[in-house]
């Protein structure tokens, strides 16, 4: 590795989010990039980075490799976000999204510790879910009050982070959606797409609201937040706010597939273990502010995720 170019340390690289960020770098060509996950690589590409096996839950695990690379920035996208498994599998929940974070904090000041040149900069991902949705949109400064288990520990994980020494930012953001190598995950625009296509119906809540994020416009965000060495807590979401319904149906629009196939229902309906916020949204002010963050519309980003479908099947 060039000793002179700042270390990047992704963790939870074979998810949407850090396959984002990885390929964003390697675009960039400012970092040395080592990515990290759980298990094998997912990644097509393999040149550009280093790829290290880690679980972020042993201790043991992240102090070795953390001082084996002594990264300048960790961006941590690794957490447990099914929301109703966290509800149901509570000890691993707790394991992923705090005891982990607790590691990843421990291991970049033991590294301050005892190399005083290295300052690591924490970026944490949250959450819209810790917030009970009575008030949205909301600003970074909102009084959180998480309604599941799942928001719980990642309201604990930010505590965490904002009670530690470090150099840290808090990226929060709200329904994630776009394609990667090898997916072992859905997403709400992708399912929707997929099922309309099939001609399948579908039932679609008309009351939650959220602004859902293009996983390109987020990992941009976050580097963003990496190269100024910004402090604090950002929203970071899409700039539209919606309801799921409208969200299913501007999909439905964008592709020109049947909207008659889609049934609103209400969350209560759901009967899932986990409740959910019924109005979030951010404002996004301060990320667009002070980090120049300039997401795609809807629409748009609907269209970066055609073309990059297109590009696939071809």
């Amino acid at each position: 590795m060039d000793r002179s170019r700042k270390k990047i340390l992704i963790t939870g690289s074979n998810g949407l989010l850090g396959q984002k960020l990885i390929y964003n770098l390697l675009q960039r060509g400012n970092f040395d990039i080592i990515a990290t996950s759980k298990g094998e690589n997912r990644l097509i590409r393999r040149d550009g980075y280093i790829y290290e096996p880690l679980d972020i839950t042993s201790r043991d695990e992240v102090f070795a490799l953390f001082h084996k690379y002594l990264p300048d920035v960790v961006i941590n996208t690794a957490a447990m976000t099914n929301v109703d498994a966290c509800e149901t599998k509570r000890e691993e929940c707790l394991a992923l999204n705090v005891t982990a974070v607790q590691h990843l904090v421990d291991a970049c000041w033991d590294i301050a510790e005892k190399d005083p040149i290295v300052n690591t900069h924490l970026i944490h991902l949250s959450t819209d879910f810790i917030f009970d949705g009575t008030a949205g949109p909301y600003k970074e400064d909102d009084q959180p009050n998480p309604l599941s288990y799942y928001a719980a520990t990642k309201l604990e994980s930010e505590k965490i982070v904002r009670e530690s020494k470090l150099k840290w930012a808090i990226v929060r953001t709200i329904i994630v959606y776009g394609i990667v190598d090898h997916m072992s995950r859905s997403n709400i625009v992708l399912w929707a797409k997929d099922a309309l296509a099939k001609g399948q119906t579908i039932n679609v809540v008309d009351d939650q609201f959220r602004s859902p994020t293009l996983a390109e416009d987020l990992a941009e965000g976050c580097l963003l937040a990496a190269e100024k060495g910004a402090t604090g807590i950002f929203h970071v979401s899409g700039k539209d706010t919606m309801s799921i319904l409208e969200l299913v149906h501007r999909v439905a629009d964008f592709w020109k597939l049947d909207k008659s196939l889609v049934k609103p229902s209400k969350s209560d309906s759901l009967n899932q273990p986990a409740k959910r916020p019924p109005r979030t949204g951010f404002i996004i002010d301060k990320a667009i502010r002070e980090l120049g963050y300039a997401p795609h519309s809807f629409e748009e980003g609907l269209a970066v995720l055609n073309n990059q479908l297109r590009k696939g099947d071809s």
